[in-house]
């Protein structure tokens, strides 16, 4: 007797390697983002949430732009090919994939950070305040 985890059976395994596979071209994760931040970065993280939120907790190297924020505009100073990831408070929040939404639009290549602020803290990463910068 099938349960409620196999009523509906799963993919065929070319198509699982086929959504697995594109999932990452959307997002990454936070352990993959600390790595490069404790490097040469590639991409530009942006942390999506109010200045209220920024200030009082962030991920050290992340640039504060609101997602109603991100216009052409905003996202002149930075050459048409820089990668951007964007973040919020976590999965219940949809801030991140609002700002990715907006970026992409605008033509700007994009990735979310899954898991957000509360996966940062999950993973046992530290937050800076602007009053620790």
């Amino acid at each position: 007797m099938a349960t409620s985890v196999t009523t509906i059976p799963p993919a065929s395994p070319a198509e699982a390697v086929a959504h697995f596979s594109a999932l990452f071209g959307f997002e990454t994760d936070c352990w993959d983002v600390h790595e490069a931040l404790c490097g040469q970065a590639d991409f530009v993280l942006l942390d999506v949430r109010g200045p209220d939120l920024f200030a009082r907790g962030h991920v050290a190297g992340a640039i504060n732009i609101p997602h109603g924020k991100i216009t052409a505009a905003r996202m002149a100073e930075w050459p048409g090919e820089t990668v951007f990831v964007t973040y919020c408070a976590g999965p219940h929040c949809n801030g991140a994939a609002r700002g990715a939404l907006r970026l992409a639009r605008l033509g700007r290549p994009v990735k979310i950070m899954a898991g957000g602020v509360a996966g940062w803290l999950d993973e046992g990463f530290a937050l800076r305040a602007v009053s620790d910068a």
